[in-house]
């Protein structure tokens, strides 16, 4: 549980989010390693400072960090460059997470957002799964977490209009994980994810838009078996359902504001990203920023831009949104961290037991690979620390003879279904407390045969990846 934080250190500890993010941003830029250190020691120095504010579990997970560089100390020569990257990726955590939460603060204060998102959840029964898992795709790559958030809220809203209580259970479940298997088909591809950040920063040689095409074919099983399951085995009611007429609005008006921020979003990190040659990531972690400042300035009243509404709003955003997610970013930002220094860790102590993983079939390891961190996610590993205390002894994809690209898929895959079925998840955490059932029932319940298909399906699509080196 948050326990409450005084006025001081919360608007200190936002500060240095804020720096995080500033630093972030000038070491993607600059190509300067002392950029991505600041941001480093600012993440850091942030969890410090928010020390009396954060749960025992993230208290744990820093202790965990301090204990982890002082065996790397004592038994490590090249110690000091592995507390270095590790630093260098609780930087960059702390900054893309505190990046993708300004465009969330700015969305949900956007009216036309809202109502999209009402209209989706109000679709009649036979479009409505594909309506909100589309509205849980989309928004999901705006407010990451706070789409699942927003379309549920609406999504209850909606249901429990519905006096039947029998019809009102199955609608709400169904229209619960249409949301959650929407938001979690974002996480292979997407570059505002921490699956696609995170995986290509730990795959050698790999490239986002040369890995798009191939997660693109993940996205498409996500949404392709789940609108498959809830067409074939929908529920048997014990009488009839009433007739329902069309949702009211035009799809075009009520999604036009979602689209265009998603493609002026787009364009920008493309143009960007051709012009300087940062990566991915790193633009989108500038842009998303500077956009949701500027979107924040024309929702002043009156509807005009006012430069001082925005200034206003930003820092709020920095000295109490950020804080009130303090807990969130001490555990991610420590699990990179721990992931970091585990891993480096642990591959000394594989080699010296003999163990290699590059004399494993190219298509086994990528296949266990993807099943590992959903596997993981029930014992209360997060992705994070999972993928990131992995990267540091998996052989490098040229090394088993497949493409940084399939290794990708592997991993972001993996990821996507531990969002659908951890227990420990955000996502599935979100989607119990609305439909008023446990997370573990979310899970494996209620996404239990769509995670076997999805896998099935996917484990075959890996494997012919890693088999024919495409």
């Amino acid at each position: 549980m948050v326990k409450p934080l005084a006025a001081g250190p919360t608007r200190t500890g936002g500060g240095l989010l804020a720096l995080a993010l500033v630093s972030g941003i000038l070491g993607e830029f600059a190509c300067s390693p002392v950029f991505s250190l600041i941001s480093g020691g600012a993440a850091l120095a942030a969890g410090a400072v928010f020390w009396p504010g954060i749960s025992w579990t993230s208290r744990a997970f820093m202790a965990i960090a301090l204990a982890l560089v002082l065996i790397s100390a004592a038994f490590q020569d090249d110690w000091r460059p592995t507390v270095m990257t590790a630093l260098t990726k609780a930087g960059f955590i702390a900054a893309f997470f505190t990046a993708i939460n300004a465009m969330r603060a700015a969305a949900t204060g956007s009216d036309p957002i809202v109502a999209c998102g009402r209209f989706l959840a109000g679709q009649p029964p036979g479009r409505r799964y594909l309506a909100l898992t589309l509205g849980g795709h989309l928004f999901g790559l705006i407010l990451i977490y706070g789409g699942i958030a927003l379309l549920g809220t609406l999504a209850t809203e909606a249901a429990n209009k519905e006096p039947d209580p029998e019809i009102r259970r199955h609608r709400i479940r169904r229209m619960l994980v249409a949301i959650q298997r929407g938001f979690v088909s974002t996480l292979p591809w997407s570059p505002l994810s921490f699956a696609s950040a995170i995986t290509l920063s730990i795959v050698p040689g790999a490239d986002w838009a040369a890995v798009l095409p191939y997660t693109l074919a993940g996205v498409a099983v996500f949404t392709g078996v789940g609108w498959a399951l809830d067409t074939i085995f929908k529920p048997r009611l014990s009488v009839p359902p009433p007739a329902r007429g069309p949702a009211e609005g035009d799809w075009l008006r009520q999604l036009r504001p979602l689209l265009l921020l998603l493609g002026l979003l787009a364009g920008l990190t493309a143009v960007l990203h051709l012009a300087t040659g940062v990566r991915i990531v790193g633009v989108v972690m500038a842009i998303v920023p500077a956009i949701a400042l500027i979107w924040t300035a024309f929702q002043a009243p009156g509807g005009r831009a006012d430069a001082r509404h925005a200034w206003s709003r930003a820092r709020h955003f920095a000295l109490s949104d950020m804080p009130g997610l303090r807990d969130q970013t001490v555990l991610l930002v420590m699990a990179a961290f721990i992931g970091t220094m585990g891993g480096h860790l642990a591959a000394p102590v594989m080699a010296a037991s003999g163990i290699d993983l590059g004399a494993i079939s190219a298509p086994v390891l990528l296949v266990a690979l993807f099943w590992i961190v959903p596997l993981t996610g029930q014992i209360g590993m997060n992705p994070i620390l999972a993928v990131s205390m992995i990267g540091p002894i998996l052989p490098a994809p040229e090394a088993i003879g497949v493409t940084p690209a399939a290794m990708v898929v592997a991993i972001t895959s993996g990821w996507a279904l531990s969002g659908a079925t951890s227990p420990f998840t955000a996502s599935t955490l979100l989607v119990a407390d609305f439909g008023k059932v446990s997370a573990r029932r979310v899970g494996l319940v209620w996404n239990g045969p769509y995670t076997l298909v999805c896998g099935a399906i996917l484990s075959v699509w890996i494997a012919v990846l890693a088999a024919t080196g495409l």
